[in-house]
């Protein structure tokens, strides 16, 4: 029989890679990964900034990543300065000032490595109920704007032409993102967050015929990566949210040499 703590992180790595999968094939499909990595380094900002005004650390994650998405959003109407640029400043400067912040706090214990690679073989029944909980009000919202999300993604001009608004998509998937990076810090860590929305959506889109197909496909390799990663750090001994990662590459590495069935298609 299992023991606990490792039926805990089984169920709670599955209950995430089923939203970060369907989620992360809007970051596929929207070239976003290098925004989905400034959301994942600002949350080290998050963490800190929870840690001094001594609130909860989800809640502060969410906050900070939501702030730097809307700065973004402003940000990018500035001409002089490319979007990848600004990516790469937010992204870079949030996690440094996260760090300095950390070190400025010695009061503070704080376990660095765990915040950036994750520890899901320490998850807590309340943590697994937290992701059920979250997973399942960020999959209903999902739900609910698929049809704006995915006509914002296809074009922009179609979305204004049948009367939807792509700002306000744009705003309620970033808003998603920061969710889903919250939860998910605990599991498998910050930096390593952006790789479990990529990869198992990566895979799914070699053999999705619809993108509702796309997103249940990457739930389910995923899920699948969790699951072998979780073994396979308890079998050879490594780090398990580093481990998770390499498993869902394995299994992209393996669907490239298989013929794609439904092509590259949104």
């Amino acid at each position: 029989m299992f023991d606990d703590f490792l039926v805990r992180a089984l169920v709670a790595g599955v209950g995430l890679a089923l939203i970060a999968g369907p989620l992360g094939c809007f970051v596929v499909w929207r070239r976003m990964s290098y925004f989905g990595e400034t959301m994942a380094h600002s949350a080290l900002l998050g963490i800190a900034l929870s840690m001094l005004w001594g609130v909860n650390l989800m809640l502060g994650v969410f906050v900070v990543g939501a702030l730097v998405a809307i700065a973004l959003l402003i940000l990018e109407h500035n001409q002089t300065i490319s979007i990848d640029a600004l990516l790469g400043i937010l992204s870079h400067s949030t996690l440094a000032v996260g760090l300095v912040l950390l070190s400025l706090m010695p009061w503070v214990r704080v376990d660095i490595m765990g915040f950036l690679f994750g520890d899901i073989l320490s998850v807590s029944r309340l943590d697994v109920l937290i992701i059920y909980i979250g997973g399942a009000v960020l999959l209903g919202l999902l739900i609910w704007f698929w049809r704006p999300l995915l006509v914002a993604t296809l074009s922009v001009e179609l979305a204004q032409a049948e009367g939807l608004n792509p700002r306000r998509a744009q705003i309620i998937l970033m808003l998603l993102l920061a969710s889903v990076i919250a939860i998910a810090m605990k599991l498998v860590g910050v930096l390593l967050i952006t790789s479990l929305l990529i990869i198992p959506a990566a895979t799914a889109r070699r053999f999705a015929t619809s993108p509702e197909q796309m997103a249940l496909i990457a739930a389910l390799l995923g899920s699948v990566a969790v699951i072998s990663g979780v073994f396979g750090s308890l079998t050879w001994d490594t780090p398990t949210g580093p481990s998770i990662v390499v498993a869902a590459l394995i299994i992209f590495l393996v669907s490239i040499s298989l013929p794609a069935l439904g092509g590259r298609r949104k």
